[in-house]
C-alpha cells in the first residue's frame, strides 16, 4: 500500500473504534503507532516518536493551565457561584415572556467563564433551572433545550478545555486562544437571548410559561454578595491575561487561589470535599494529557503519510475557494459531531486541514474558533450528544424524555450555526481583542 493509502485507512480505522467505543487516546495512539511502523517498516523508530511525543507533551509548560483551571472550575462549582448567578439573573428577567431561559443563558455564560466544562454548566443548570421553569409552566422541552444549548458556552467562553487541546495541537499560545473566544462567547450568548425573545413572540406554544408580575426584588447588599465573587475572579483571570500582567499559567495558578479563598469564606468548602476536587483534577489532567500525547503522534503519522499535502493539492487543482473550503470544514465537523466527541474531532480534523490553512494564510486562531464553535454543534445533535445525555441523567423527571432533549436542542444549534457562518466571514470578530 502506498503511504497515503495507509494513511486514509488509519483514519478511518480511527472514526470506527472510537465509535465502537475504544477510548479515544487509545485508538489514536494505536492506530497511529502501527501506521507508523507500516510506513516506514520501523519498529524502533515508531516506538521513538511515540517515546518522543509522551515527552513533549508532559514537558510543555502552558500544559499547566489544565489542571489550574480545571481546579479552580471545581472549586467554583462546589461553591455555588452558578446557582448564586442563576438566582440574579432569575429577579431580573422574570417579567419578560421565556425570561427564566434568558436568565439560564446569562447565568450560564457567566458559569461558563469561570469553570470551562459545558458538562458542569448541563449537570447545574438541569438542577437549578429546569425545575424551577416547569414549576412557571414552560414547555419541558424548551426548559431541557434552553440548558442544553446555553451549557455549550463552556466549551468557548475562556477558561475553555477544548481551547487547550486546540492550542496544544496547533502549538498557539493558550491565552491569546482564551483572548479569541470572549467576543464569540458573549455573540453566542447573545444570539441566544435574542432567539429566545423570537420564540416567545411568534412560537408561544413551544416555550410556554407564565410572565411573573410580582418579584420580589433582592437588596443591592444581597445581589452584591451574589455576584461580587464570580465577577471578581473573571476580573482576575481574564483581565490579567488580556493587560499582559499575568500568563495563561499565572492566571491559572491565581484564579485556582482566589476561588478557593472565595470557597473557604463561604464556608462551602470542607476537607472532603476539596480532596475530591483534588482527585478530579489528577483525573481530567491524566485523561487530557493521555488524549495531547495520543494527538501528538497521530499528527506526526500525517505528516509521514502526506495526507495533509494531498488534501491540500486536491483542493488546489479543484480551484476551491475559500468558502468552499469552509463548507467542507464544516460539513465534515456536523457529520463527526453525530457520531463523536468535541476533543475527538478536534484531534482528528485540524491536524488534516491545518496545513491547507496555513497555505491560504488564513490565522491559525481564528480557526481555532470556527473549529470549537463547530464542533460544539454536535454537542446538541443525535447520535452522540454529550450535553443531551448529562441532561437527561440528572434529570429526576421521567416525563421528559431523550427525545425531548434533543427536539428542545435542536432551536439552538441553528442559532449556533448563524453565528458561525457570521464568524467565517468575519473573522475580525475573533481576533479584536488580540490587535
Amino acid at each position: 500500500m502506498s503511504p497515503i493509502e495507509i494513511g486514509l485507512i488509519s483514519v478511518i480505522a480511527i472514526v470506527f473504534l472510537i465509535y465502537s467505543g475504544v477510548y479515544i487516546p487509545v485508538a489514536l495512539g494505536v492506530v497511529s503507532f502501527i501506521s507508523i511502523w507500516l510506513l516506514r517498516d520501523n519498529f524502533t523508530l515508531a516506538l521513538n516518536l511515540l517515546k518522543v511525543a509522551v515527552g513533549d507533551s508532559a514537558m510543555e509548560y502552558s500544559f499547566a493551565t489544565i489542571p489550574l483551571f480545571t481546579f479552580m472550575g471545581l472549586i467554583v462549582s462546589k461553591a455555588g457561584l452558578g446557582k448564586d448567578i442563576y438566582e440574579v439573573m432569575t429577579m431580573r428577567f422574570r417579567r419578560v415572556k421565556g425570561g427564566i431561559g434568558m436568565a439560564t443563558v446569562g447565568a450560564n455564560a457567566v458559569f461558563a467563564a469561570v469553570t470551562g466544562s459545558s458538562i458542569a454548566s448541563a449537570s447545574v443548570f438541569t438542577k437549578v433551572s429546569v425545575p424551577q421553569m416547569i414549576a412557571q409552566d414552560y414547555n419541558p422541552r424548551f426548559a431541557v433545550g434552553v440548558v442544553a444549548g446555553s451549557s455549550v458556552l463552556g466549551m468557548i467562553i475562556p477558561p475553555s478545555a477544548m481551547l487547550i487541546i486546540y492550542s496544544f495541537v496547533t502549538e498557539q499560545s493558550v491565552g491569546d486562544m482564551f483572548l479569541a473566544g470572549v467576543i464569540p462567547g458573549i455573540m453566542l450568548a447573545l444570539a441566544y437571548v435574542g432567539a429566545i425573545w423570537f420564540m416567545g413572540r411568534f412560537t408561544p406554544g413551544f416555550v410556554g410559561g407564565r410572565v411573573v408580575e410580582e418579584t420580589e426584588w433582592m437588596s443591592p447588599r444581597e445581589v452584591a454578595s451574589k455576584t461580587l465573587p464570580t465577577l471578581g475572579l473573571i476580573t482576575v483571570v481574564l483581565g490579567g491575561i488580556y493587560t499582559g500582567w499575568l500568563s495563561a499559567v499565572e492566571a491559572g495558578a491565581t484564579g485556582a487561589l482566589v476561588a478557593l479563598i472565595i470557597a473557604v469564606l463561604r464556608r462551602s468548602m470542607t476537607a472532603r470535599s476539596f480532596w475530591d476536587a483534588l482527585l478530579e483534577t489528577g483525573h481530567i489532567t491524566a485523561a487530557i494529557l493521555f488524549l495531547i500525547t495520543a494527538a501528538s503522534i497521530y499528527s506526526r503519522m500525517l505528516g509521514m503519510a502526506g495526507l495533509p499535502n494531498q488534501l491540500q493539492d486536491l483542493l488546489a487543482d479543484n480551484a476551491s475557494s475559500f468558502w468552499m473550503v469552509m463548507l467542507l470544514y464544516i460539513l465534515l465537523m456536523l457529520f463527526l459531531g453525530t457520531l463523536l466527541d468535541t476533543a475527538s474531532i478536534i484531534l482528528i480534523v485540524v491536524p488534516l486541514f491545518l496545513p491547507l490553512v496555513e497555505a491560504m494564510e488564513l490565522s491559525i486562531i481564528w480557526f481555532g474558533i470556527i473549529t470549537v464553535v463547530g464542533a460544539e454543534i454536535g454537542l446538541l445533535t443525535p447520535l452522540l450528544s454529550i450535553s443531551c445525555f448529562v441532561i437527561k441523567s440528572t434529570l429526576n423527571d421521567d416525563s421528559i424524555s431523550l427525545k425531548d432533549v434533543f427536539l428542545g436542542a435542536l432551536p439552538f444549534a441553528f442559532v449556533m450555526l448563524i453565528v458561525l457562518l457570521i464568524l467565517i466571514a468575519f473573522p475580525g470578530l475573533s481576533l479584536a481583542l488580540l490587535n
